[in-house]
């Protein structure tokens, strides 16, 4: 016996491989979904049987050792998140061929005349809640995504809209390879309210200016709307941010987060993750709204209220930044290191009170790895024919990390 495990392609028959065909047409028993069998060129005389779970069809195929050239009929392509995958293992009793088959980013790529191998594939189709689209989108120029089960092509264009990325551009296409075939285009906000048929896959393409947005913490100043509320200056930013050093999955407390200048850069530098800017300031927190909306970051959740209290409830936090505490600085810690004993911390402080009630919060609570940096920023600025050094308020940046799991320390 010898097992073909084949792509049959998008679905229509003009799509399979010569390969395929001549294997299907030597077989003598075709395994595979229903609606696959029903699909396949007429003239085949094999046996067919519909089954799909991989342990089923290997037992099958172990229990009838009088097949000789048994075809597993995949759709697609065998390594485009295919049952292969689990299949392939269970078959190690006899010699397998695998035969690829076209995929539908292939086939999507082909109609709209682009390349795809700078694609990011993403399977949609079965997965829950639980799944970003836009955090992923946010990571790639473009991004593939299978739809299907709760995620449908309507509700992937409508989390872009609200996860920052509404004027993505977004092709559809629909029932691809057969007679029924659409391409559709526009902006996920438009594409939001449309109708798909269930075979649809969608490719996204990102805001042409989002990835300069995104690559480096620095935005200068007035590139924020301010109005009267606190913000962390560009240099200062960019150093904590150095300390705090997001990762791109991670999930980012920032608190006493005033316009919103933090938060907005952690939220782009963790772009699969999440920032919740916390302020108790109802004008600040506002500001924070529409700072949200001007960068288009959509993993950025504003939160209004005073810390520690507004902290129940958030996920637990890779790192917290501390702006502002109204004095419960040590309280703010000790609530993070509940949820996360590990948790990186960058807090600024502008008074040498500030500075010691971080330091004494940190050695109390067990922070190791603590680090002390004073930035002391002068800007130019021009007076007559003479650039002249004018001094901002220095600041000290006191980092740390967390003692850990199953480490003690005096909370």
């Amino acid at each position: 016996m010898e097992i073909s495990v084949i792509g049959l392609g998008l679905g229509a028959p003009e799509t399979m491989t010569l390969e395929a065909r001549q294997a299907l047409e030597q077989a003598d028993c075709i395994l595979g979904a229903r609606r696959l069998l029903e699909s396949l060129p007429e003239g085949l005389s094999a046996r067919r049987v519909a089954e799909i779970r991989p342990q089923a069809l290997a037992g099958y195929l172990k229990g009838h050792p009088e097949l000789q050239r048994p075809c597993v009929a995949m759709s697609g392509d065998v390594g485009f998140y295919s049952g292969a995958k689990k299949l392939l293992p269970l078959l190690d009793f006899c010699p397998v061929r695998v035969l690829p088959g076209l995929s539908s980013p292939q086939y999507l790529a082909a109609r709209l005349g682009i390349p795809w191998q700078d694609f990011q594939l993403v399977s949609a189709h079965g997965a829950g809640e639980e799944l970003d689209p836009a955090a992923l989108a946010r990571n790639r120029e473009q991004t593939f995504f299978l739809t299907g089960g709760y995620w449908t092509a309507e509700k992937i264009c409508r989390a872009l809209a609200e996860g920052g990325l509404a004027e993505a551009d977004v092709a559809a296409g629909e029932n691809l390879s057969y007679p029924s075939e659409r391409l559709r285009q526009g902006t996920a906000e438009q594409m939001q309210g449309w109708q798909f048929e269930p075979l649809t896959v969608l490719l996204v393409r990102r805001p042409p200016d989002f990835e300069r947005r995104s690559r480096a913490a620095g935005i200068p100043d007035d590139q924020f709307l301010r109005g009267k509320a606190p913000m962390t200056k560009q240099e200062v930013r960019a150093v904590s941010l150095a300390k705090l050093a997001p990762e791109p999955a991670d999930v980012i407390w920032d608190v006493g987060a005033g316009t919103g200048s933090v938060s907005v850069e952690a939220a782009l530098l963790a772009r699969q993750g999440r920032v919740y800017a916390v302020e108790c300031q109802k004008e600040a927190w506002e500001l924070l709204q529409e700072n949200k909306k001007k960068f288009r970051v959509g993993n950025l959740f504003p939160v209004l209220g005073m810390a520690p209290e507004a902290l129940k409830g958030l996920p637990p936090p890779d790192g917290i930044f501390v702006g502002g505490s109204k004095g419960n600085l040590r309280a703010v810690l000790q609530a993070a290191l509940d949820q996360n004993p590990a948790v990186r911390a960058a807090v600024n402080a502008i008074s040498l009170e500030t500075l010691h009630q971080a330091m004494k919060a940190m050695e109390d609570l067990g922070f190791r790895e603590v680090e002390i940096v004073q930035v002391a920023v002068s800007r130019a600025k021009i007076l007559g024919d003479y650039h002249m050094m004018a001094a901002l308020n220095p600041v000290y940046i006191v980092s740390g990390r967390g003692p850990g799991r199953g480490e003690r320390y005096d909370g």
